[in-house]
């Protein structure tokens, strides 16, 4: 049966690549005031032969054996619409067409819309998007609207066609994104150049790039992922570029309202509604979202706020301004970590009802482009942040020592606050320029960014009480262990150039340069207090600390491309990596790990390597190898410590440089489109539009790791930390007339999460081995014209497992992730 069902598709391959296609153009015709289709429109070509006309619903279609057709659209009492049509890419486009009355003609109304194809959930970036340069890198667009559980921030869901992703899974809220791969730390996607509409949104891309603050799915267009080879116009990050695309304003209406309501498992209920519109020049976007719950284990309590708004003013053809500002603030209530034992006998357990985390988030944001000519722009791109994360907790060593209520003082122990608070200013500028290379084109691309941040980091004793009350306790406490103020301030200046240098039709190089100067600060003091074996203080001073980091370097990179067929791509890139130390690698102060005070910043290269393409929107593939080499891995080792005035050892977790090592593995994402397999020789789009669409896709990655290089003992040969080596995802998406669901399997193998590859777990539960996890999902969907019905079932299979092995709040320990869970979303559209 499946030789059969291979010849079958060799057969079918072979059959489309050498037969010639015809193209086909179809969509509807509007009138621009009420938006009423418009019958007997005529449609003629360049030589004003008619090709076709629109029937009693607006509807046309017509066939041609060109490549490229020049239109235009004629009706008596409204205006001519002309328009140049282009086949290259793909053979079946759909447009819709909206006329104004000839009665009252503003050209700046007349507007032709291209509607994104549904044949695939991801594409690739194009070379050139949003001033910036993607070819010949590893890249893909995720496209929101195709994707399910959008409501709960469901990033198993949205990322499921993107290879190689490790990603935590501890709550059902989706509160925080965390995303790694390829052996990077996916907490709080800390190794990613993470960013919204282009500008960077977490706490300081170099000093704490950690993301407290992701955009809701429901508010997204699309999602900009690129790999290492990201690091030489986004920044330095092993990982690359995760860009959220905001909704654009819509242009065909004065206002639109949507609004999606979603009631969930555990009394999650969340309210996403937005606001958009155009008035002549002046175009706008706004969303509100709120979300409450209790989590699925105890002590999980969570309330979220979070408000967008985007202005867009078009002072000419050439000239716009944009406004941005983003508001969030949530308070989430945190039922700590658990060991293995805890967790094989009772994951929902939770012995910490005191622990809390509060984050606002105040993002401004001033975009402008200049088109100096339609090869030539300049855009400005500018942002202020002003930030804080608090957490509050009672997180001893022992995470399974019960936080018990002291009888006699009538209070419960001191909780550990940390307090920070970001204050950054950012700006990026990028020309780009497109020209004659010889006899071919070039297009240049340069850029320069200035940052400047300051990050005030306060430990302290918290209070003895349950609520979360974030204010510091020293009068109180003066003994407490765990002291330290320090003000981080960060200065960070690049210059980048990128170049396609299109050698050919079809072949294309891609250099790139980076020159970075980095001056990282942390100033401040920590208290060393010793206490007798009846805790009383015998020795409290204070400690000044005075460091200051500047790097001055140079990043490269490059890029080759060649078309080996007009819907296939081979691709491969060289570039270069860096990743500073943080803040958090060297002021927290954990009673779960200490510090090595010789700690020092990373650094490494990624290649990538592939085929790729989209097959007559039959088959959509991305194939690819890659090597990533990291020099001076930060990571965590068990090593003996003696105590002052003692000579008993004890093991603790250390954070330091272990060593160098190699990550490398395979990649392979297959989209097929079996539909449009089946669809019959003369295929009209409008007979088959509402009928049946299935795809069915499979993500697979293959990693191997390895520490090549340490000064510590039993590291060399070790496995690397977060990587899983095998990863896989499957399933259907089936859609037919105003119906669709989708079906998906999710398969993780087992990981460990420290260099000396324990496999049992300790007493704190940071140190172990994840044991390997398989998901199921289901969604399904009705849409009406206004209405939209959406329900799903997460972990349909009731998987007891867990992604994660917090080293710090939210934990220490495991952090199971959810079970079974049920969400149902009803939207609607004015």
């Amino acid at each position: 049966m499946k030789s059969k069902v291979f010849k079958f598709l060799i057969f079918f391959f072979v059959f489309h690549l050498n037969g010639k296609t015809q193209n086909i153009l179809f969509g509807t015709i509007k009138e621009s005031k009420k938006r009423n289709f418009i019958e007997d429109v005529k449609i003629f070509n360049s030589n004003d032969i008619l090709l076709t006309k629109t029937d009693s619903l607006g509807y046309f279609e017509l066939k041609t054996n060109v490549d490229t057709i020049n239109i235009y659209l004629s009706k008596q009492g409204f205006s001519t619409l002309f328009k140049t049509i282009y086949f290259k890419e793909k053979n079946i486009i759909e447009f819709d067409f909206i006329l104004s009355s000839s009665e009252n003609i503003d050209l700046n109304e007349v507007s032709i819309f291209e509607k994104k194809s549904n044949d695939f959930s991801s594409e690739f970036l194009d070379d050139i998007d949003s001033k910036s340069i993607f070819k010949a890198k590893k890249s893909e667009l995720i496209i929101t609207d195709n994707k399910s559980a959008t409501s709960v921030n469901s990033s198993r869901q949205m990322y499921n066609q993107t290879p190689g992703l490790n990603i935590y899974e501890t709550d059902d809220a989706g509160l925080q994104l965390n995303i790694g791969g390829r052996g990077l730390d996916p907490r709080r996607s800390s190794n990613f150049n993470v960013r919204q509409n282009g500008y960077e949104i977490s706490a300081d891309p170099l000093g704490y790039p950690e993301s407290y603050y992701t955009p809701t799915f429901e508010s997204l267009e699309n999602i900009q992922i690129v790999r290492g080879a990201g690091a030489l116009q986004y920044g330095t990050q092993f990982g690359g570029l995760v860009n959220f695309n905001i909704k654009k304003p819509n242009k065909n209406k004065s206002i639109e309202v949507i609004t999606r309501n979603t009631f969930a498992s555990n009394n999650f209920y969340s309210n996403f509604t937005s606001f958009s519109g155009t008035l002549k020049k002046f175009s706008y976007y706004s969303f509100y979202n709120y979300k409450k719950g209790n989590g699925f284990r105890p002590n999980t309590d969570f309330n979220s706020n979070n408000f967008y708004t985007y202005f867009n003013y078009n002072f000419s053809e050439k000239f716009k301004l944009s406004f941005e500002f983003t508001y969030l603030n949530y308070l989430a209530q945190q039922p700590g970590g658990i060991t293995d034992q805890m967790f094989e006998e009772n994951m929902f357990e939770s012995r910490r009802h005191r622990n809390w985390f509060k984050v606002r988030w105040l993002l401004y944001n001033i975009q402008s482009t200049y088109n100096i000519t339609k090869k030539t722009s300049l855009s400005i791109n500018s942002y202020i942040l002003n930030a804080h994360r608090y957490a509050l907790g009672y997180r001893p060593r022992r995470v399974d020592t019960p936080d018990l209520f002291n009888e006699a003082t009538q209070s419960y122990s001191v909780r550990d606050l940390i307090k920070s608070d970001f204050n950054n200013f950012g700006i990026e500028t990028r020309f780009i320029h497109e020209n004659k290379f010889f006899f071919n084109k070039e297009v240049f691309l340069f850029g320069f960014k200035f940052f400047s941040g300051e990050n005030l980091t306060e430990q302290g004793p918290g209070s003895t009480g349950k609520d979360p009350n974030f204010n510091f306790q020293y009068l109180e406490h003066p003994g407490y262990v765990n002291q330290s103020k320090y003000t981080n301030p960060n200065l960070n200046f690049s210059l980048f150039n990128e170049n396609i240098f299109y050698l050919t039709n079809k072949l294309s190089l891609v250099p790139g340069v980076r020159f970075e100067y980095i001056k990282t600060s942390s100033n401040g003091s920590f208290r060393v207090i010793n206490l007798d074996n009846a805790q009383n203080v015998i020795e409290n001073r204070l400690e000044s600390s005075d460091e200051i980091r500047e790097r001055k370097f140079l990043l490269y990179g490059l890029g080759l491309s060649y078309n080996l067929f007009e819907w296939a791509e081979i691709y491969s890139n060289y570039s270069r990596n860096y990743r500073a130390v943080t803040f958090a690698d060297i002021n927290v102060t954990s009673p779960n790990f200490v510090i090595n005070p010789n700690i020092r910043d990373e650094n490494g290269f990624t290649f990538d390597a592939g085929i790729r393409g989209d097959y007559n929107k039959i088959l959509f593939f991305d194939i690819s190898t890659f090597y990533l080499f990291y020099d001076d891995r930060i990571g965590f080792i068990p090593k003996s410590f003696t105590a002052e005035n003692s000579i008993v050892p004890f093991v603790k977790n250390e954070k330091g440089n272990i060593g160098n090592a190699v990550i490398y593995g395979q990649e392979l994402l297959i989209n097929l489109n079996i539909s449009n397999i089946f669809k019959p020789i003369n295929y009209s789009p409008r007979m088959y539009r509402n009928k049946l669409k299935v795809n069915y896709f499979i993500n697979f990655s293959n990693t191997e790791s390895e520490y090549v290089d340490s000064g510590d003992s039993g590291i060399i040969g070790n496995t690397v930390e977060f990587v899983p080596k095998i990863s896989y995802k499957t399933g259907f998406y089936l859609n037919y007339n105003k119906f669709s669901s989708s079906i998906q399997f999710s398969s993780t193998s087992q990981q460990f999460t420290d260099a000396s590859n324990a496999v049992e777990g300790d007493l704190s539960g940071v140190i172990g081995q994840i044991p390997e996890y398989k998901i199921l999902d289901l969604s399904f969907s009705y849409l009406s014209k206004k209405i939209k019905f959406e329900f799903g079932i997460n972990n349909a299979l009731n998987e007891y497992y867990f992604t994660n092995r917090a080293t710090g709040y939210p934990g220490p320990g495991i952090l199971p992730s959810p079970d079974r869970n049920y969400y149902f979303t009803v939207q609607f559209k004015i």
